[in-house]
Parts: C-alpha cells; structure tokens; sequence
C-alpha cells in the first residue's frame, strides 16, 4: 500500500470516530441509544438494513466459493436475501415497529417475557449472545486477514486497531453511530466497488464482459448452482434467510424499530430487498471473473486483495480496504449494539436486582458499559485464535445452530397465526432444534450444507406449530399483544 493508500484509510478511521462524537449528543436515554428513538428516517434505516448484512468475511470467504464456483455464490446468498427481505416487508418489519412505538420495547427480545414467560426470555436471550461473542470474533479475523493481504499487518494487530476504533464509535454513539456508518460504508463500497467493476470491463473486453467471460471460466461457473450449492441447498438457505433478515438477526429488528412508523419500516425493508437484489451483482463480478485475472490462486480466500492490486491505482486501493474495513466495524458495532439491548434490557435486570432500580441516566451508562465490554470480549477471542479458522463454515454453522431455534419462537410469536404456541413450544422448538444441529453436525458428521443449514430450523418450525396446536397455551396477554402488533384489519378480525 502507498502512503495515498494509508492516508485515505486513516481518514476513514477519523470519520468513524468524528460520528460517534457527533451521535454522543442525540444519545439522552436508553431508547435512544439502541432505537435512535425511532427517528432514523425510512431511506437511511433500509440502507442500513441492507449494509448490515456485510461484513469482510464477503470478501475473503465468498470470495473464495465466487472464485471457484461463479454464479452460484450470488444465488445462493444474495438472492436467498433478497427474496426473504422482500416477504418480511409485508409480514415482519411493521409488527418490529410497532414494538418500540406501541409497548415502549428497545430490545428484540424485550417482548418475549410478555408473549409467552420469563424463562423463555431468559432462555433464548442468553444462548444467543453467548453464541454471537464468537460469530462477531470470527468477523475480527476476516477483516484482519485482508489488512494482512494489503499492508502485512499481523492478524492481531489488525485486530486491535479495528476493534479500538469501534468502541470509540460504537460506545459514545448507539444505533445513531451504527446507522451513520452503514451510510458511509454504502457511500465507500459504492464508489470501490464501481471502480473495481470498471476496472475489471477495462481489462478484458469492456461492457461483453458481463456475457463473453463465462466460456472462458471454468465450466460450471456460470450455473446457478454447482457444486456442493444445489437447488436443495438454494431452498434451505431461501427459508432461512427469510427468518434471520427479517429479525432473527436481532440487529436488523432493529433498524425496524428505528423507522419513524410501521409504514416506514415496510418502506424500509422494500428498499433494503431491492438493494440485495442488484448491487450484490456489481460487486460479485469481479470475483466472478478473478480465475482468469489472477489464474490458479492456492488461497482462494486472497482472491479479491490480489484482484484490488493487480487492477486498482493508488488510493483506490485504500478506499476498497476502508470498505472493508466499514463492512465488518459496522456489522459488529450494530450486534454489538443489539446484544447490550439484550443484556442491558433482558438479562442483568433478572440477574441483579438494582439495575431494575438505575435512574435513565445510570442505564444509559449500563448500556455502554455492556456494549464496550462485548466488543472487548469478541476481539480477546479474536486474538487468541490467531488468525485460524476464517472460513465460510463459521458462519453457516453458527447460523445453523442459533437463526433457527431462536428466531422460530422470536418471529413466530408475534402473528396471529400462531397465537395458540405457547412457552413450551417455544422452549421445546428452541431445544430441539439445536440439538439437531449437533447431531448432524457433530455425531453424524453431515457435510451436506442443506442438511446443517435448514433441519434445524425445519425441525424447531415443526414443533412449535405441533405444540402449539397439540397444547395449546393461548393467554389473554399474549392475544393482547399479537393484536396490538398487528394491522387494523388484523386487530378488527380479532375483535369481531
């Protein structure tokens, strides 16, 4: 990297840190810190929504499976995504609103307590953050792996310097902090990724690239689906995605919340599933056409640092690396974000019987505490793996274990269609679900990705409706807030 490269990075840096100075002061309350106080405008909040769900591992793990298998890679997360935003626009993202402006909620998982008990609460609330410290360290690495590739960083330096940076934003400035920099990054990713994109029409054969490239690929590159990507594999992911971009993500509820109203969330989520649906397609292209640029890599994960320099002039390639950098710093900022919600909302007030007692000013303090100790404790994990294991199958596991178990009861509870689900078959479906998970993955030994990905959540799906259907546990609380959740057609149903 030239000094050009380096200055533009630290720009970057110094641009997080001045929005999270910035946001410190639209920060007063506890509501305000994880929902913005539901002012983020309908626009911001689906650009939000849309560039949460990046994070480097895109570019170091899709990149490898982009580089190998060609068009597969978008169909089968890109458009998985898309899809399953576009469903949760008219389903979801209303209801998600709704939560903050009509029962006060600041948390995803806040509702919970009320729809079914407080165990189930508990439940859920602890086995996903506890799962997401390590997703989240997982994402530490990915990014540290491309500084390494650009500049030689070590893993764990790169690791620290990103991290750092984070808690400064992240901890001074909430989901105001977390939203601007989704902005930024989409501003970031736009300008690389079209300079990437024109300099990959340039140095082969111009616009006929996008059509004459694929027989000159490998074969197969162009199919849809290949390799171990098959249709199963496209459904599985299509039902899963639908699930975890629409809340059972918790960060994304959020960005829900956030919108001034449930019309301007489902705005919101209509914008974000347009996005997934064509820009994912810009910046796969490159990587798509990397085999016959960069021929023959042994490391497919260094696929796109050695496109980026092959390719891109000086300060370009900074401004690719900042993108990077804003993918992972803004996906971790916002469960970083979401999980103190969790913790700060939902879990130490069971725990510790004086954090129900904080004055607003002693929980807005709490809630930063909670979120600069997470981020801490992802990037301890980070730096004690050195660098290994960055892979794609950390995030497929990891969502295979948790999105399913936890987001069926989560989602699932807030429709009137399953109002007869209680706690046991929130309780039952969560359990089952996981212990499936480990079966395959763990006893069996299953390598097939629909298998790891969508029995899990097959599994927890089927058993809550069963239950709820075999034992039901309908209440005249939980009636009350389906139907206050619900739309006006739905809430006169209800009462008729």
């Amino acid at each position: 990297m030239s000094a050009l490269d380096w200055s533009v990075l630290g720009a970057y840096f110094l641009v997080m840190i001045g929005i999270g100075i910035w946001s410190k002061n639209r920060i007063r309350t506890v509501m305000d810190f994880f929902t913005a106080g539901g002012h983020v405008p309908w626009w911001l909040s689906g650009i939000s929504h849309h560039m949460s769900g990046y994070s480097a591992i895109m570019f170091v793990a899709f990149a490898a499976v982009a580089y190998e298998y060609g068009l597969a890679m978008y169909v089968w997360w890109a458009l998985t995504i898309g899809i399953g935003v576009g469903i949760g626009a008219f389903v979801w993202a209303a209801r998600w609103n709704r939560m903050r402006s009509k029962l006060g909620v600041a948390s995803p998982l806040e509702y919970l307590a009320r729809r079914y008990n407080l165990p189930t609460q508990q439940v859920l609330a602890y086995s996903g953050a506890l799962l997401k410290v390590v997703d989240i360290a997982a994402k530490w690495v990915a990014i540290a792996v491309l500084l390494r590739g650009f500049a030689g960083i070590p893993i764990q330096w790169g690791i620290l310097i990103t991290g750092v940076v984070t808690l400064v934003y992240i901890t001074a400035g909430g989901l105001w902090a977390d939203v601007l920099t989704d902005f930024g990054q989409f501003v970031i990713q736009g300008i690389a990724g079209v300079a990437m994109f024109v300099a990959i029409m340039a140095h082969l054969d111009g616009v006929a690239t996008l059509w004459t490239m694929w027989d000159r690929l490998p074969e197969g590159h162009g199919d849809p689906f290949a390799g171990p990507y098959t249709v199963t594999f496209f459904l599985a992911l299509l039902f899963i995605k639908t699930f975890e971009y629409n809340g059972g993500m918790w960060n994304l509820a959020q960005r829900y919340m956030a919108a001034p109203s449930g019309s301007a969330a489902k705005r919101s989520a209509l914008l974000s599933s347009v996005l997934w649906l064509v820009w994912p397609l810009i910046l796969f292209i490159p990587m798509f056409a990397a085999p016959l640029i960069v021929p023959g890599l042994a490391n497919a994960e260094e696929a796109y640092v050695r496109l980026a320099e092959t390719l891109l002039p000086q300060g370009v390639i900074g401004l690719v690396l900042a993108g990077f950098f804003s993918h992972t710093m803004a996906m971790v900022s916002s469960d970083a974000n979401v999980i103190s919600s969790v913790i700060t909302r939902d879990i130490a007030p069971v725990v510790v019987r004086k954090v129900r007692e904080f004055s607003s000013a002693a929980q807005l303090t709490f809630a930063r505490v909670t979120t600069f100790t997470f981020v801490l404790i992802s990037m301890v994990i980070a730096i004690s793996t050195e660098g290994q294991g960055v892979v794609l199958k950390i995030v497929v596991d990891l969502v295979a274990a948790t999105m399913g178990p936890i987001s069926i009861p989560l989602m699932l509870g807030m429709l009137p269609w399953f109002r007869r689900s209680g706690p046991t078959a929130a309780i039952v479906s969560w359990a089952a679900g996981l212990s499936v998970w480990a079966v395959i993955k763990w006893i069996i030994g299953s390598t097939d990705q629909a298998m790891v990905v969508g029995v899990p959540l097959v599994t927890s799906l089927v058993l809550y409706v069963a239950i709820g259907l075999l034992k039901p546990e309908e209440t005249a609380q939980g009636d009350e807030l389906i139907d206050t959740l619900g739309t006006e057609e739905e809430r006169e149903k209800a009462t008729a």
